[in-house]
């Protein structure tokens, strides 16, 4: 018997979160018509009181949610889990047929391959969903969710401080005498957006990196076919760890370290081409 998998495109909160980034990247890239048809396909599908509309805010519920005490965070994932057994699956898996068809008409079918920040939380929330989940691995994961409910949030938590256009273009003055000549274009566009993330909230780093990182899957998997690749065994294995990594960053937030590993990867996509 096979075990229940994670559908993608059955998670009604992933399709909206991959919907929202897709949103982002055409207004950043100033691509009006696709906004107009995305923001259209939002409304209409997750319109109040729709199904989607209340499945989505039952994982909401879950993962937008810390600082709850422990018989609290108990309490709402069983309200949580009774609300959703209520829905009417009928509806909605139709409801989210119409969405992927509509989906797949405005974007590609790549999209579902976005890098989503909570990617792995959605996941879990959609096999504790999902009645096919064997029940210790259901259990295991509703422990995992409880976890995330009661953890608390960091009060020295950062804030993007606003600062004067003369101290933003002193910085990148100094940034790119420091580092001229030392980068490939690709790590200066990348550091461009990281030290400039604060001007919109990260907004267009984000992007960005969802961009480049699937650039870099996509170039290391044909590495993979390069002879002196192929036929050494250590090198084929370091290059799957690789791609293993970045495809973990689909559950990993968005900071200085992971952009760190992005630099390293880009390095190594050259040394591979030289």
């Amino acid at each position: 018997m096979k075990k229940p998998r994670h559908n993608k495109k059955r998670n009604t909160a992933f399709l909206y979160e991959t919907l929202i980034k897709e949103l982002t990247k055409s207004v950043v890239q100033k691509d009006m018509e696709k906004k107009e048809k995305l923001s259209s396909l939002i409304k209409e599908c997750f319109a109040k009181g729709s199904t989607l509309f209340k499945e989505l805010n039952l994982y909401r519920a879950l993962y937008e949610t810390q600082n709850l005490e422990p018989k609290t965070a108990e309490k709402l994932l069983e309200e949580v889990k009774r609300l959703h057994a209520n829905l009417d699956k009928t509806k909605l898996f139709e409801a989210q047929s119409t969405l992927i068809n509509k989906m797949n008409v405005i974007l590609t079918k790549g999209v579902y391959s976005n890098f989503v920040p909570n990617y792995k939380n959605l996941a879990t929330i959609y096999q504790v969903f999902n009645e096919e989940t064997p029940v210790k691995k259901r259990i295991l994961m509703e422990e995992g969710i409880v976890v995330s409910l009661t953890s608390k949030t960091s009060c020295t938590k950062e804030e993007m401080k606003p600062i004067d256009n003369i101290v933003y273009n002193s910085f990148v003055e100094k940034f790119n005498k420091e580092y001229i000549g030392k980068l490939l274009p690709e790590q200066k566009n990348l550091l461009n957006k990281y030290i400039t993330s604060f001007m919109d909230n990260g907004l267009e780093l984000k992007v960005y990196l969802n961009e480049e990182i699937g650039k870099l899957k996509e170039a290391l998997q044909n590495s993979i076919n390069i002879e002196e690749i192929s036929s050494d065994s250590e090198m084929t294995e370091k290059t799957n760890k690789v791609l293993q990594m970045l495809e973990g960053f689909k559950s990993t937030k968005v900071n200085k370290a992971l952009v760190q590993k992005v630099l390293k990867v880009q390095s190594l996509l050259q040394e591979i081409k030289s």
